[in-house]
């Protein structure tokens, strides 16, 4: 267990390492621009749920991708992310949204109670078995009683999974079943069932489940 949690904690740092040199100059050119039908289904549902000019907190942020999306409907925005150069880039476009350094997994040092919503978007596959109650339990911790949550959790087949687990402990990599290792970074996919355990014991409450667009979306509240 020594070695596996110290293999993790090198695998957050090359990922933040990653996001910083390799995806933040180039992340809105490629990615940013495009938002799946599915979330933006699902977010406009999420939205409908908060109060007029909600605070909402966007965790793992990125570059800002859905600020817009939020602000059209009025919201008060909150950014967090492990990655500074994404975060940069996110202030250079949005320079009123307040932002904070900080990983899924430190969201504790916010107040408690700051939020009426979170969101936390195609980011809780960086997430290890290990981390997911904390980082659920976090997201409870700094909502408002009655507040609600949208994330989505990235979907693998099956096959990928088994072949990536087998590649990785060929090599000696401490890997539990779900994850797949890459040079400079991480995923992990559970089991719906596992997530749903998860859930509800952060004592959040499935307000709707969907799959699309390769994501499982979850809408959940206090």
């Amino acid at each position: 267990m020594f070695e596996r949690a110290l293999w993790l904690v090198e695998r957050r740092r090359r990922s933040e390492e990653r996001y910083d040199t390799e995806f933040a100059p180039t992340y809105d050119e490629n990615w940013g621009g495009t938002i799946e039908p599915s979330h933006l289904r699902m977010i406009g549902e999420f939205l409908a749920l908060c109060p007029p000019v909600p605070m909402i907190l966007d965790a793992a942020c990125g570059t800002g991708k859905y600020w817009e999306i939020l602000r059209q409907y009025g919201a008060v925005i909150s950014g967090i992310d492990q990655s500074g150069e994404m975060l940069a880039r996110a202030k250079s476009k949005f320079a009123d949204v307040q932002t904070a350094r900080l990983g899924l997994q430190e969201i504790h040092y916010l107040p408690a109670h700051s939020f009426d919503a979170v969101i936390c978007m195609d980011a809780m596959e960086n997430v290890s078995p290990e981390d997911w109650p904390l980082v659920l339990a976090n997201f409870h911790r700094v909502l408002r009683p009655g507040g609600h949550i949208y994330f989505t959790v990235e979907l693998e087949t099956p096959e990928a999974i088994r072949e990536a687990h087998e590649r990785g402990r060929a090599v000696g990599l401490p890997l539990v079943e779900g994850e797949i290792p890459f040079e400079s970074g991480y995923h992990y996919y559970p089991a719906e069932d596992q997530v749903r355990a998860w859930i509800g014991g952060a004592e959040f409450e499935i307000l709707h489940h969907e799959t699309g667009d390769e994501y499982d979306h979850y809408v959940c509240k206090t």
